[in-house]
């Protein structure tokens, strides 16, 4: 697999599809393990399949999830931002300005940084089932985080507890609301197209996911779209979607 180096990171990806197609990021499930493997363990549906006929498609294990090969420092200023950096890294290495971008859980948090901080790159998002934050449930991310980090201490003698800490706290807990990379009032700022699938369990609450399809500017939703008699349906949903925003004069 080829890496991109990135300042003392080395992010691995992949590229499917036709190289000529408008790119697609994907932004893995899984939390602070969001890697590659994940698309055919843990997503409703493999992108990497159902769409490698329609984009070029980008993917990535994102930095030091345990069932990745992505490596680098466990920076805990701005960590939502430091992800954000690798991913742009990726499409800076591949030559390319503007792409698509496709979440699952957490990847639904990373798009939403992308439409906040570069939404000159991002021309389309897909955001399937948002993680969130509920105030009667605050913190099914952060355990799920420090099992992560636990995991990653074993393996880095560089890294300790107190530093995985510190980096979920910047994710979750320094700003404890909502979708945690944005606040309500940036996503109501969002000009991105956005095409959003809520879920529904405790990661991933049903009214986080609503809510964002309400507030952003250009949202569209689909709800349900899980069942697995109803997946076929939501590919092509999502299909035509990012087919609808390809810029003119682009390739899909």
């Amino acid at each position: 697999m080829p890496f991109v180096e990135h300042g003392s990171a080395r992010i691995r990806y992949e590229e499917g599809g036709n190289a000529s197609d408008y790119p697609l990021l994907l932004l893995a499930p899984g939390g602070m393990n969001s890697g590659l493997i994940n698309w055919s363990k843990l997503a409703a549906f493999n992108p990497l399949e159902v769409f490698k006929d329609d984009f070029r498609i980008i993917a990535m294990d994102q930095r030091n999830a345990n069932n990745g090969e992505s490596t680098g420092p466990v920076e805990t200023d701005n960590p939502w931002d430091v992800f954000l950096g690798d991913q742009l890294a990726v499409m800076d290495h591949l030559g390319i300005r503007g792409f698509f971008a496709l979440g699952f859980c957490i990847g639904c948090s990373f798009a939403l940084n992308l439409a906040k901080k570069a939404p000159d790159r991002l021309t389309a998002a897909v955001l399937c089932q948002p993680i969130g934050h509920r105030r009667e449930d605050p913190d099914v991310l952060h355990e799920s985080g420090v099992t992560w980090g636990k995991e990653l201490t074993e393996k880095r003698p560089d890294v300790d507890l107190p530093t995985v800490e510190r980096l979920l706290h910047g994710l979750y807990r320094a700003q404890p609301d909502f979708v945690y990379s944005a606040s309500r009032d940036e996503v109501a700022k969002i000009e991105t197209p956005l095409l959003v699938l809520p879920g529904n369990d405790r990661p991933h609450p049903h009214e986080v996911g609503v809510a964002v399809a309400e507030l952003a500017r250009n949202a569209e939703t689909m709800d349900p779209w899980k069942a697995e008699e109803l997946i076929p349906q939501t590919v092509e949903r999502i299909r035509t979607f990012l087919k609808e925003h390809v810029p003119a004069g682009a390739t899909a």
